[in-house]
């Protein structure tokens, strides 16, 4: 795999397209270890428009998505038996805490760790970074199926 990873690439192992891909890069990634990933934030983003008017501020639970996409790039680098086209479900979520507020401008880097993975299970921590400061952290568990 080449680094970093474009938005080209990114699409070629997620089904997510616009406005619904939350990942613009890749600048990392250790199969069976952690991932860290780039989403820029810009006042163009749709769910702008009614997260807050003249308040804009990126929903939490987008936040959360954007690392799931990202866990799930890490999850079809370190589980071979995926083939392409195979979808990333969430199963549950952990320790969801919201640190800092996300807004335009700003640079949130994903970082995903493999905690445990089974042959379609994969349950990663990780956190949403602004700044290195952490704006979100969670540990997200997901299962595959395609």
């Amino acid at each position: 795999m080449d680094l970093p990873m474009d938005i080209r690439s990114i699409m070629k192992h997620l089904p997510h397209r616009y406005p619904f891909l939350l990942i613009d890069r890749i600048l990392e990634c250790v199969p069976d270890q952690k991932i860290i990933g780039l989403k820029n934030v810009t006042i163009n983003e749709p769910f702008f428009q009614g997260h807050f008017p003249g308040t804009p501020i990126m929903p939490g639970v987008l936040i959360i998505e954007a690392m799931a996409q990202a866990g799930g790039v890490l999850a079809f680098h370190s589980m071979p038996n995926l083939d392409a086209g195979t979808l990333m479900y969430f199963m549950g979520l952990d320790q969801v805490r919201f640190r800092k507020q996300v807004v335009p401008g700003d640079q949130l880097i994903l970082e995903l760790e493999i905690v445990k993975k089974r042959a379609k299970v994969i349950k990663m921590s990780g956190s949403a970074k602004v700044e290195g400061q952490v704006a979100a952290e969670a540990q997200l568990m997901a299962t595959f199926e395609g």
